[in-house]
């Protein structure tokens, strides 16, 4: 088990000899514990920003060109900026989904979504549904399945099941595409699997969605028969171990996670998540599972704490049912946490790292209202928390070492026009290629190694940026990839290259290592941005 790790340990290094004689000086060099580490990479800290619900044609459809109206923050492409495969003249003008009339008076092309649009209404994200908007490929049924109306009157697509194809630009999500341009992103990175938030968070976690146990309740939606006997999650349900959590419908996972491979190496991580400690109490007065933030852009509040974005909580090896603080601020991150089992809050993270206790491995979890989760969220109280926490890490010692990735657990529905399916499945909530049928092949195996159904994917494409100093600067990867390929780069990184096994994705994930550049001495510059605007400061 890991000791308590202090602020910085101090090893012993040997300075430079002078002359031939036996004399020589023995320095005292500061390394942090987690520095100290050997990595494969450069990198020393991984911070995972795990973002909710984005299509790439969502965010990034249009880029690198913004409209750039008067009002809105602007955004020029550089000179040199590469284009993406996105929303093409065809798509905006003649898109398939505008002219099936099987979606009825929501037939749309994509459209551009202002500022003043930044809140919309959820829209459509179950296993099922997606895989109706695709359409056996045709990627033309988005409206009728997965699309949802905003409230309120008025003449257009956004008052319709049109709004799902709606996208926005670089003067919305300004910080993003500033992020983009000056870093890394990719352009072809997928959900692991088609639906909705508990499956993306456990696909990034495990690669791995079979071996789910109903709890509480019974017979929920969330599950479906893999074929072998057990279950697998296609859609949300409460984790059973989470003082939170729903007490009419939770379940449990079975097999590994990536913590209980950082444990076994005495890697030091954490899952922070906003609303997590208890014992705190908001300027409004609420506290414990009942804390909530307000948002000027929803004009209302919305909850912090959201049990199934929590994917730790689902395994016993790495829940804390009891949300048991850490007890101290130098241990967090470490197997001797005081019974926190690697589970903590964002304000957590922040006081740690200012502390110099930076663990290895950081997921952030933003509370509800900056998540990015339409409906509750939105993209401009996102840029808040983005801009927020990459701003902090660039004022750290540790920042030479560090890379920000910016992911997300599902697209919510809206419109993406790139299919890539890897993984098959029959089960009978299967329908993009016909009744109880997604793709072909033989499916992955699942925990107990056997094939299981279930899990079809790749889902939708989604948005994956890359924020270091050793990020490619200005450059657009193709490499296909996944949210396991973001468990894969730490297998890599720390583990020597280990997997989870039992079926995981990371198996057949492709790596996010063609975003970096290690030989460069971590020589990209840092991008401060203004956290209202997005624009560099």
């Amino acid at each position: 088990m890991m000791k308590a790790i202090p602020a910085a340990l101090f090893l012993a290094g040997l300075a430079a000899c002078s002359g031939s004689g036996s004399s020589s000086n023995l320095t005292q060099t500061p390394v942090s514990a987690q520095d100290a580490l050997a990595t494969a990479t450069p990198i020393k800290h991984v911070v995972v920003i795990f973002g909710e619900n984005i299509s790439f044609d969502h965010y990034f459809g249009t880029y690198p060109n913004a409209t750039n109206p008067t009002g809105e923050p602007a955004f020029t492409a550089a000179s040199g900026t590469p284009t993406v495969a996105g929303l093409t003249p065809a798509l905006l003008t003649a898109n398939p989904n505008s002219t099936n009339t099987a979606n009825g008076t929501g037939a749309a092309n994509p459209f551009r979504l202002d500022r003043s649009q930044a809140l919309t209404a959820d829209q459509n994200h179950g296993y099922t549904a997606e895989q109706n908007a695709y359409n056996g490929g045709a990627m033309d049924l988005f409206p009728k399945n997965t699309g949802t109306a905003s409230s309120g009157t008025g003449t257009g697509p956004f008052y319709t099941k049109g709004l799902v194809m709606g996208y926005y630009d670089g003067n919305t999500v300004t910080a993003l595409w500033n992020y983009a341009q000056h870093f890394a992103m990719s352009d072809n990175s997928f959900d692991t699997q088609f639906g909705p938030s508990t499956p993306g968070a456990l696909n990034l976690i495990s690669g791995q969605t079979n071996g789910v146990t109903q709890v509480v309740g019974t017979n929920s939606t969330a599950l479906i028969a893999d074929g072998q006997g057990g279950k697998t999650m296609i859609s949300d349900i409460d984790p059973s171990a989470d003082t939170c959590s729903s007490t009419t419908s939770t379940s449990t996972m079975s097999g590994k996670n990536i913590g209980d491979l950082l444990n076994a190496k005495n890697v030091s991580w954490g899952w922070f998540e906003g609303g997590f400690d208890l014992t705190a109490t908001n300027a409004n007065g609420t506290t414990g599972c009942a804390r909530s933030s307000f948002s000027t852009v929803l004009n209302g509040y919305t909850a912090d704490y959201i049990p199934h974005h929590q994917p730790f909580q689902y395994y016993a090896s790495t829940a804390n049912p009891k949300h048991v603080r850490p007890s101290s601020v130098a241990v967090i991150g470490t197997s001797n946490d005081g019974g926190a089992n690697h589970q903590y809050d964002t304000n957590d993270f922040f006081t740690a790292v200012a502390a110099g206790n930076f663990p290895s491995v950081s997921f952030l979890k933003a509370q509800g209202y900056q998540d990015g989760h339409a409906g509750y969220s939105n993209p401009l109280d996102e840029q808040a928390f983005i801009t927020k926490v990459v701003n902090f890490l660039q004022q750290q010692p540790d920042w030479a070492n560090t890379v920000v990735i910016m992911a997300y657990d599902d697209s919510d529905g809206w419109y993406d026009h790139v299919s890539k399916i890897v993984n098959g499945s029959t089960s009978t909530a299967d329908t993009l290629n016909g009744a109880s049928t997604c793709g072909s092949g033989t499916p992955l195996n699942g925990i107990n190694g056997t094939p299981v159904q279930g899990r079809c994917g790749y889902g939708p494409r989604l948005p994956l940026v890359v924020v270091s100093p050793y990020a490619k600067a200005n450059f657009v990867d193709h490499t296909v990839t996944d949210q396991s390929s973001v468990l894969r780069f730490v297998e890599d990184n720390w583990l020597g290259g280990a997997r989870i096994g039992q079926g995981s994705f990371d198996a057949i994930a492709g790596s996010i290592q063609n975003m970096f550049d290690f030989t460069n001495g971590g020589s990209t510059p840092k991008l401060n941005l203004n956290t209202s605007t997005g624009l560099p400061m």
